[in-house]
């Protein structure tokens, strides 16, 4: 699964085995093209603030140190209000990781649309550093929680996940045909791993600056990816 200066960021509403690359760095699974559709829901501020609330209680006590009672009462809401919004905390953390993967593939599509590969990536890199920056919560949360995500929604999040590496993995590839695809789509988890370490590597820069060093390293990161050697 946002921005300030150069992008424009998605509302922060949006692995207990870790996955360390956060948000959009699924299992490392070859070339899914699944049929994912994102739904145009239509906006609800509160069910947004509520989303955001607990976004950050999971990542600051974790979901089993939260209640849903504790989210309600971080936006004034208690009883019969909240649960007209969500029936639990396990329908809170599974729209909060879908909402987050829909929102990265759809605006992750439209940037790999580009014709021209080099600008592509460079917007697509733009976009997922302006995420990392203003949702480093939400990372967390998707990094420790997905599990605790019901099996059903969980997989949804997987699909849309993989979709997502795959408009990179397709950019990458129209720029450098001869990289393989086993070798490109290595590439785009290891570069997720550097963008999506936020919560731990952004302290001690401003904000733009630190979005000049994730992309300067990420896109290094990317043109050294090359071919194998023997395979050029």
């Amino acid at each position: 699964m946002t921005s300030r200066p150069a992008e424009a960021a998605p509302d922060a509403h949006g692995p207990a085995a870790p996955d360390a690359h956060g948000p959009a760095a699924p299992d490392a699974q070859g070339p899914a093209a699944p049929d994912v559709t994102v739904p145009a829901a239509p906006p609800n501020p509160r069910r947004a603030e509520l989303l955001a609330a607990a976004a950050e209680l999971f990542a600051r006590r974790g979901y089993h140190g939260t209640s849903i009672g504790d989210v309600g009462r971080a936006v004034g809401l208690t009883g019969p209000a909240l649960y007209r919004h969500f029936r639990g905390k396990e329908a809170v953390l599974a729209e909060m990781l879908l909402d987050i993967s829909e929102r990265l593939l759809a605006e992750g599509a439209r940037r790999a649309a580009d014709p021209d590969p080099s600008r592509a990536l460079d917007a697509l890199l733009r976009w997922h550093i302006a995420f990392a920056l203003d949702n480093p919560a939400l990372i967390t949360v998707h990094e420790r929680e997905l599990d605790n995500v019901p099996e059903e929604q969980r997989h949804r999040v997987r699909r849309l996940q993989r979709a997502y590496v795959e408009e990179w993995v397709g950019v990458l590839r129209r720029r450098t045909p001869a990289l393989a695809d086993d070798r490109t789509r290595a590439a785009v988890h290891a570069c997720f791993g550097l963008l999506n370490s936020t919560p731990r590597s952004a302290a001690g820069l401003d904000r733009a600056a630190m979005a000049d060093l994730l992309h300067a390293m990420a896109r290094s990161a990317l043109d050294g990816a090359g071919p194998a050697p023997g395979r050029a």
